[in-house]
């Protein structure tokens, strides 16, 4: 764990606060000179390659497999199999907690999305193992996939982001709808969007006896410990997680998925070190996306612009064997008073990898939709886009009366609008240019984080010789 010398610290951080002050990033150096190790730069002794075979279609089953020839090739070990696996402790398509991913680990020949892992070559070169991978030639049944936001019959999720529940209300939306001047009613849709972070997914594994080494990329240490000490039945203090730097994650990294758990499973098949990194393109389908939306918002304000109701309603879709519902809609609980808010959720299942986290899970997608609500609605009513949010500030949680343990968003406002010079800009649209005679657009937006909070420790130690030692749980986010 490195040290912090107290004295000799520069002096605002011996006698007073580092808040606002320039800091040096420890890891920077490591990062830009190309020293810091990450998952994949590590090799231990005999370390063997395993590369994914992944499905070319979206729904069917799996055929045939020419393992023979796979194995033929010369430098591949074994190729793992639904036939031919190390058996897990429970079924991975369990789900334990609400932060288990059900996982593809070879449990079944159905092809249930496009790049879903069908087989893991292993062999003593990254090249022979992927040709090894090619050389499987996998034959299939096909069936038409499912896709889109209409496909197949929508159903209300039975809670939506982390236990959220799939419907908010209070107040009487209709009513409000009813008694307000201006109305409007838009759809708004959302594509999907994937990870695919500088690092891609990875583990090198090394199991001794019953004792479990890993390194690999991950932004929940303790959810990753959890899950590999359930899935292969080992305790946790036998297993050692190894992730000193992360390559970038953005949610997609936060829970275990099916490709790492393949590399141990490949680690205890052939009783050497594995190391299975995904390829580029492998990175669409096992790691998590965030989901497509189809929001509709339907809002209505009175003559002098105050809000009567905002109903936010949101359709996204699921893989077809585990539930993620992107919660858009919750986007719409805090930031605007009105008396009545109604925010709802409806989901398809679809042929994809399951949706995960991706950088805001819900806030992402639902405050695109809200924003531009808010400024159509605006427009309606013939405000200034901020003039409108003001006039409709929630000085309390709009749905729930409970004050704010802070907030500060109209002196964000006054300050934003002061420095950018917002007094400046024309109502109607198209009235402003540059010197090249351009059109130039301003616009404003206002989104809401939630703080999700857990149990933490922390262990402080202060030395005679002004030296002290802070250990936390925490590790890098990329």
């Amino acid at each position: 764990m490195p040290e912090l010398n107290l004295t000799s610290a520069p002096a605002h951080l011996r006698h007073g606060s580092n808040i606002g002050q320039p800091l040096t990033r420890r890891d920077g150096l490591l990062k830009v000179t190309g020293r810091a190790t990450y998952a994949a730069d590590n090799h231990p002794p005999g370390m063997l390659f395993a590369v994914i075979a992944a499905s070319s279609i979206a729904r069917g089953r799996v055929v045939s497999l020419d393992v023979a020839a796979a194995k033929g090739h010369p430098g591949v070990v074994d190729v793992m199999t639904p036939d031919h696996k190390p058996q897990l402790a429970i079924d991975p398509e369990i789900k334990t907690n609400p932060f288990v991913f059900r996982m593809d680990a070879l449990h079944s020949k159905e092809v249930r999305y496009a790049n879903q892992p069908i087989a893991v070559v292993i062999a003593e070169t990254l090249e022979a193992a992927t040709e090894g991978a090619t050389l499987l030639a996998p034959r299939y049944e096909t069936l038409p996939p499912l896709v889109g936001l209409d496909a197949g019959e929508s159903f209300v999720p039975p809670v939506v982001g982390v236990g959220n529940p799939a419907e908010h209300h209070h107040g009487d939306i209709e009513a409000g709808l009813a008694s307000a001047e201006k109305q409007i009613d838009a759809v708004y849709e959302t594509p999907p969007q994937y990870h695919n972070a500088m690092e891609p997914h990875g583990i090198v594994v090394q199991w001794d006896g019953d004792r479990l080494s890993v390194d690999m990329p991950t932004q929940g240490l303790m959810l990753s410990l959890a899950r590999i000490a359930e899935l292969f039945g080992i305790a946790h203090d036998k297993i050692h997680i190894r992730s000193p730097f992360l390559g970038g994650g953005f949610g997609s990294k936060g829970l275990m998925g099916g490709p790492p758990v393949l590399g141990i499973m490949a680690a205890k098949l052939v009783g050497k070190p594995v190391k299975l990194v995904l390829r580029r393109e492998q990175m669409y389908g096992p790691v998590g996306h965030r989901a497509p939306t189809r929001q509709r918002l339907r809002i209505g304000a009175d003559g002098e612009g105050r809000l009567t109701a905002l109903d936010h309603h949101a359709r996204t879709v699921s893989s077809t064997f585990d539930d993620f519902y992107e919660p858009a809609a919750d986007a719409s609980h805090t930031l605007y008073a009105a008396p009545a808010i109604r925010t709802s959720h409806d989901a398809v299942r679809v042929n994809t990898g399951t949706p995960l986290f991706m950088r805001a899970p819900g806030e992402a997608t639902g405050s695109i939709a809200l924003e531009s609500a808010i400024d159509e609605m605006a427009w309606a009513c013939g405000m200034d886009p901020l003039a409108f949010r003001l006039k409709n500030y929630a000085e309390v949680e709009p749905i729930t009366g409970k004050p704010f343990s802070s907030k500060a968003l109209r002196a964000c406002y006054e300050q934003g609008a002061a420095r950018f010079g917002w007094s400046k800009r024309p109502l109607q649209a198209r009235q402003m240019r540059d010197d090249g005679g351009l059109l130039v657009g301003w616009g404003m937006g206002t989104a809401t984080f939630p703080a999700l909070m857990f149990q933490a420790e922390a262990r402080a130690v202060l030395r005679r010789d002004g030296s002290g030692v802070m250990e936390i749980g925490a590790h890098d986010m990329g």
